[in-house]
């Protein structure tokens, strides 16, 4: 018998042990923990549980989703949660909305306990046009109205996209909006506009507007006033519904309004802790990845009204890094459109 046999056989048994274990192994009979920065109803939930029920099949060991809800302070609390409670072993994802990311950057006060450029972006599921839109019944039917006549729009708590667009285009744009909060998100707010509370809202998602308020697009019901995006979204453009940019006529001002409007590049962005396992990072970007393309998945959310217009994880990373390298002169005036 060779004497470099038994060596040999020592060496393959030394790097298996050595070796990590394989996809399947490390999710097997494990729970991950899905926290939604938003609340039951909204765009954001919607998003989420879709989506978590096809996920599993992309991720070796089939583990279980179980979703949770953990809204306030526009996703903050949830990214807080994420950064300092939850789990770093893949184990504790979320999705956060766009001012969950953002906010550290441009809100005043005391930071947060994340870093945003901290957080692992594992993709998002859309990169997308917000609105803003008034009830049939508001006298403001264009955003040229909303320039000349006040108009109350609805609105959740400091730190959300409906607070912060409202006060940025009444100072870029020069709309006499006025502002009702509390609001726990754009389903509520929804149900105010029904109700006459208020005649609308801005920072919308045109992709929550479809999923939840169909009948309002099908019976005419809703006056779409303005398109916010840094490219126009093609659908909208269709409808003659104008961008954003053709009513802000400074420079400066333009853009500061770009750094804020860049959030909706990571639309729908879903993140893991920092510091979070590298292999298990690895295993969920690319079942992200894997499941936007999903044939069934891609089915439901036509079924929901919901837009997939995805953009990895890695490329998410990069476009954060980018934001928070801002010129300060940009930041400082971004800062002061969007306060109350």
């Amino acid at each position: 018998m060779s004497k470099a046999l038994p060596f040999a056989v020592f060496a393959a048994a030394l790097a298996t042990a050595s070796a990590p274990a394989d996809a399947a192994d490390y999710y097997a009979g494990k729970t991950i923990e899905w926290t939604v920065g938003a609340d039951v109803g909204g765009g954001y939930d919607i998003y989420s549980r879709t989506i978590a029920k096809h996920l599993p099949k992309y991720i070796p060991g089939s583990p279980l989703i179980l979703v949770k809800n953990l809204p306030g302070a526009g996703s903050a609390k949830a990214a807080s949660f994420l950064a300092t409670v939850a789990p770093k072993d893949g184990t504790a994802i979320g999705s956060l909305m766009p001012g969950g990311v953002i906010g550290p950057l441009l809100d005043d006060g005391p930071k947060p306990p994340y870093d945003p450029t901290k957080l692992v972006y594992l993709g998002t599921a859309d990169s997308g046009t917000r609105v803003c839109a008034t009830f049939v019944s508001s006298k403001t039917k264009t955003f040229a109205d909303a320039q000349k006549q006040k108009t109350v729009m609805g609105a959740s708590a400091a730190g959300g996209s409906t607070r912060d667009y409202v006060n940025m285009l009444r100072k870029a744009a020069g709309a006499q909006f006025e502002l009702v909060t509390g609001y726990k998100g754009t389903a509520e707010i929804g149900l105010a506009v029904e109700r006459g509370e208020v005649d609308g809202l801005c920072g919308w998602d045109w992709s929550s507007l479809k999923s939840q308020k169909s009948d309002w697009l099908r019976d005419k019901k809703v006056n779409v006033l303005v398109q916010i995006s840094l490219e126009p979204e093609a659908e909208l453009t269709k409808m003659g519904i104008p961008p954003v940019w053709q009513f802000i006529k400074n420079e400066d001002d333009k853009k500061a309004v770009e750094l804020v409007v860049s959030q909706q590049v990571f639309g729908r962005p879903f993140v893991a802790p920092p510091g979070t396992n590298p292999e298990a990072v690895k295993i969920l970007r690319d079942a992200f990845a894997a499941a936007m393309k999903d044939k069934e998945l891609l089915a439901d959310a036509e079924k929901a009204k919901i837009d997939i217009n995805a953009l990895d994880g890695a490329k998410v990373q990069d476009v954060v890094t980018k934001v928070y390298a801002s010129p300060p002169a940009v930041v400082a005036r971004a800062k002061e459109l969007i306060k109350d």
